[in-house]
């Protein structure tokens, strides 16, 4: 008969976790399988009881639809918890989502993406939701360094090491050098306020309300952070504040571009602000080396041709900008003791 060793069969059975807890979207990564959940932040439950009606694509569909006795919410704002009970609610959920809805014999360890400009007392809050929610030990790193290590950036090295997460609801930018962060600007953009512009742009100039939901789709499809020559439009719905009744305008690039300035100078700020940070000997790395994005502000339009053209370096967009941070607390779960000095103290 074979009998596995202590620490192997411990590893077997604990289904350890990383996870990425963010403002737009919740990604969970399983030790040994991969990135096994990929949904929105958002939960719906029963007004009355508590109850945990659905979570991610299907409580985002019922966001601004649902009728009193239903609460359908986002719990996490600008990377913090902005409901606690709604947030270890929504983890539990999806932790049981991931396991198949079985008990796992071993409560599993977790690691969690956490904003830089993190206060002590919101970083508590996350670590007793997934306490709350069935994990024995927590550890957190923050976002840009897991963002670094996800995007295949050697932070181990010697050298500097720039990246630019933009995420829902914050922007991070840090230069890291031998697996720690030198220095690190958090601002709390991300594409939350890119959204939130685009909804006060339009009630502004055509006295229009639309949602969330609605000014989302316009900066994926048309939203721009540089113009070309080439123009595009899209039909835009919502309810006019002066009648009172349903109306359609058609929007422009160029507005869409024109509504998402102030978001995007800051972010640009925030990078010049690095740079102006950087010790000498990290300062000529990067001009090799250039800039990393990650998250999912990296993928609208022309932004990393405006960051390199800002700053004079070359910007690239990593391979899966929406699951580098995850992808890095993942590795750093598999290879823990390696990465220990990554993690948030």
């Amino acid at each position: 008969m074979k009998f596995w060793p202590a620490t192997k069969l411990f590893h077997f059975f604990s289904n350890d976790l990383a996870i990425d807890l963010g403002t737009a979207n919740t990604v969970i990564y399983v030790r040994n399988k991969g990135v096994m959940l990929n949904q929105p932040t958002v939960v719906a439950i029963k007004n009355s009881t508590n109850e945990v009606l659905a979570a991610g694509d299907r409580a985002k569909k019922m966001l601004g639809k649902t009728p009193e006795s239903i609460i359908a919410c986002r719990p996490m704002r600008d990377g913090v918890i902005a409901n606690f009970q709604l947030t270890e609610s929504m983890l539990r959920y999806f932790i049981r989502d991931v396991h198949d809805n079985r008990k796992t014999l071993v409560r599993p360890r977790m690691i969690i993406g956490v904003p830089s400009g993190i206060t002590q007392v919101e970083k508590r809050a996350i670590e007793d939701s997934a306490k709350q929610a069935g994990s024995r030990e927590v550890y957190t790193i923050m976002e840009p360094m897991a963002a670094a290590i996800g995007a295949g950036l050697s932070v181990e090295e010697p050298t500097g090491n720039m990246i630019v997460d933009i995420g829902g609801g914050t922007t991070e930018v840090a230069i890291i050098s031998l697996k720690d962060v030198v220095y690190c600007k958090s601002v709390r953009v991300g594409g939350d306020e890119m959204d939130a512009a685009i909804v006060q742009y339009v009630k502004r100039k055509y006295n229009l309300l639309i949602g969330e939901r609605t000014a989302e789709l316009i900066k994926i499809n048309i939203g721009t952070a540089m113009l070309t020559e080439e123009s595009v439009k899209q039909e835009v719905k919502g309810r006019d504040l002066i009648t009172g009744v349903p109306k359609t305008i058609t929007l422009s690039d160029a507005e869409v571009f024109e509504a998402l300035t102030e978001p995007i100078s800051v972010i640009i700020d925030a990078v010049h602000s690095a740079l102006e940070n950087a010790p000498p000997e990290l300062s000529s790395d990067l001009v090799d080396r250039g800039i990393m994005m990650s998250g999912g502000g990296a993928l609208l339009k022309n932004l990393d041709i405006l960051i390199s053209k800002e700053t004079g370096l070359p910007v690239k967009v990593a391979q899966d900008p929406l699951l580098c941070v995850v992808l890095g607390a993942g590795k750093v779960l598999d290879e823990l003791d390696f990465f220990r000095d990554a993690l948030s103290k």
